[in-house]
């Protein structure tokens, strides 16, 4: 039988910087953006994009740095110098909120749908499709938690199929002191 989803909602430990880019939207931005990282021999742990405002002229990408790849000052430094950057926000993960979404399709037979329902239910998920021996979860979260979740998926069920989005994040409105 499978164990209850025990994960934490704190942050993931992880060395990283968050940086959240407004840049024009543009047809080959996100190409020399990509491009910059790879050039320079920056990690990009996580990349979100999406459009900042209904008219659409600009884009927001949230890019997860790695810290031990690149100093962040020589990052931001690089970002600024592209032409169709308009603002770079660097947030330090205990200054941000993120979210990440996950879907998993997993096998799981009738006897196993109570305790998934169970670990579902602990962890905020929810069914977005099901058949007789397979059911696609959801779940949005802080990155540990949607870490704690899928580690929960891959120890108790057979997992088909895995997608994460990126991660996004906004400033916290009460940071720590």
């Amino acid at each position: 039988m499978a164990e209850p989803f025990s994960g934490t909602t704190e942050h993931t430990p992880v060395s990283h910087h968050i940086l959240s880019v407004l840049v024009e939207n543009k047809s080959g931005v996100l190409s020399r953006i990509a491009g910059l990282f790879s050039r320079r021999g920056f990690n990009i742990f996580s990349l979100a994009v999406a459009p900042a405002a209904e008219d659409q002229r600009f884009s927001r990408l949230t890019i997860v740095v790695d810290a031990e790849s690149a100093p962040i000052a020589q990052v931001v430094g690089q970002l600024n110098k592209l032409i169709n950057v308009v603002e770079i926000n660097d947030m330090r993960p205990d200054e941000a909120t993120e979210r990440e979404l996950l879907l998993a399709t997993v096998s799981v037979g009738e006897e196993g749908r109570a305790a998934l329902l169970n670990s579902m239910a602990h962890a905020g998920a929810s069914i977005v499709d099901f058949s007789a021996n397979s059911v696609t979860v959801s779940l949005s979260g802080t990155p540990a938690a949607v870490d704690a979740f899928e580690r929960h998926l891959e120890a108790n069920y057979a997992p088909v199929e895995v997608q994460r989005t990126g991660r996004v994040a906004l400033p916290r409105l009460n940071p720590p002191a």
